[in-house]
């Protein structure tokens, strides 16, 4: 969950490497606070400056030409990781923790190097929270285990398919919105 800031430093006025800092007349350091005039928000740490070594020598990023101006600092995001760890089914597990599984289970077909499936995984890991004890989460890795896959007619990932008593209900295919897994799952519970 993103959130403002409590407060955003600025670099203060120093005589040495002062091409490196912007001059600041007459203050030690600037502070711009939004807490105080958006009420009470949760404590969000994840911003910061990033600033270069004092001693380094400034390359382009896709040459190794110096340049004559160093890149100015900015302002990145630290994101912290909200996705809930979900189980990892594989060729071995297939069976016994889909197929025979007593209840409905989502099984979200994934890949490493698909954007898409890292947007859907938090959404994944809350419905899996939500549903806790109603519905089985897992996640199978097409990359892993590329016979399942086939089996089921994966062609695009991220896949959701429900499972009922081993047999398959439902399939959502794409990065889909909350609310269309939740009509989905509910179907089945």
């Amino acid at each position: 969950m993103a959130t403002i800031t409590e407060s955003i430093a600025l670099y203060s006025s120093s005589a040495s490497h002062s091409n490196l800092r912007p001059e600041i007349p007459s203050r030690p350091a600037l502070s711009v606070s939004v807490r105080s005039r958006l009420g009470a928000l949760p404590e969000f740490r994840g911003l910061k400056v990033q600033s270069l070594p004092l001693n380094s020598k400034f390359t382009s990023p896709n040459s190794r030409k110096v340049l004559r101006h160093p890149p100015k600092p900015s302002i990145v995001a630290e994101t912290q990781s909200t996705a809930l760890d979900i189980p990892t089914v594989t060729n071995t597990t297939w069976k016994s923790l889909v197929l025979k599984a007593d209840g409905p289970v989502l099984v979200e077909f994934w890949a490493p190097w698909c954007g898409p499936c890292r947007m859907i995984h938090p959404i994944v890991g809350e419905l899996a929270q939500e549903f806790a004890g109603k519905l089985s989460c897992f996640r199978l890795c097409t990359d892993d285990s590329p016979s399942i896959a086939t089996q089921y007619g994966i062609r695009s990932v991220p896949t959701m398919m429900i499972f009922n008593r081993g047999e398959r209900k439902d399939t959502v295919i794409g990065a889909v919105s909350k609310t269309t897994l939740t009509a989905s799952i509910k179907k089945f519970l």
